[in-house]
């Protein structure tokens, strides 16, 4: 079996640049030479149709030479699945876009190719599908899928869009609060809070942070930790 092949994004827009500006030269760099096509999933979108939404995302891959085909435009999506070099997974909802994955019964498929070799992109939600469960995503459960078992693509979750914010008068729980919640009934799990602009790269064995800030890493009887692009994550595999 293949060393999984993963490119996670926290968000496709990034403040002050166009959609998907901030990852396209990471998507040139990591599909490589070899890449012609990718399958964009957009199952995640749920205000907006799947066609506007493999609109606003083709541009981005095709500026830097690969072609974009779009999941729902095929009458079969397992063989879509089973014939793609690439796949991309976009944000959106989380429940949404995993409900979608169990109603097309592509999840097991998905997973059995990306370890086999093939690449795959996510941003948003669909880097949280990547993770073992999607019980560290910020959406609400709009839908209830299957199970909130995801891809488990990697052995640890990640939080995008982390924020360390916590707003003055505000008195709900911050996103830090809701995190050592969850390693509290989770305690084996390492947790990554992922900052917008930033993505993890991994392949061939090895993890890598990519952006301008650090990622603060939550695990059961230890203190939040912050880790720059500098610093090892190979602990997290």
């Amino acid at each position: 079996m293949s060393h999984p092949k993963l490119l996670l994004l926290s968000n496709s827009l990034n403040h002050g640049m166009a959609y998907l500006e901030h990852a396209k030269p990471h998507f040139k760099s990591f599909l490589g030479a070899q890449i012609e096509r990718v399958l964009f999933v957009p199952y995640a979108g749920v205000t907006f149709s799947h066609d506007d939404y493999s609109a606003r995302v083709r541009p981005a891959f095709e500026e830097v030479g690969f072609k974009l085909d779009a999941i729902h435009d095929f009458s079969n999506p397992k063989q879509a699945v089973a014939e793609a070099q690439a796949i991309a997974v976009g944000g959106g909802n989380t429940f949404q876009l995993l409900h979608q994955l169990y109603e097309n019964d592509l999840l097991v498929l998905i997973r059995e190719r990306v370890q086999a070799g093939m690449p795959y992109i996510g941003w948003s939600a669909g880097s949280n599908v990547a993770c073992p469960t999607i019980k560290t995503t910020n959406d609400m459960p709009i839908v209830m899928p299957k199970s909130f078992q995801a891809l488990g693509l990697v052995p640890f979750q990640i939080n995008p869009h982390y924020l360390d914010a916590n707003p003055q008068g505000h008195q709900g729980e911050t996103r830090e609060q809701r995190l050592l919640e969850f390693i509290e009934v989770n305690p084996d799990m390492y947790v990554v809070g992922l900052r917008e602009g930033s993505l993890l790269r991994i392949e061939g064995g090895s993890i890598s942070l990519f952006g301008d800030k650090s990622i603060r890493i939550f695990h059961h009887g230890e203190l939040p930790c912050e880790l720059a692009p500098t610093d090892s994550l190979q602990f997290l595999l």
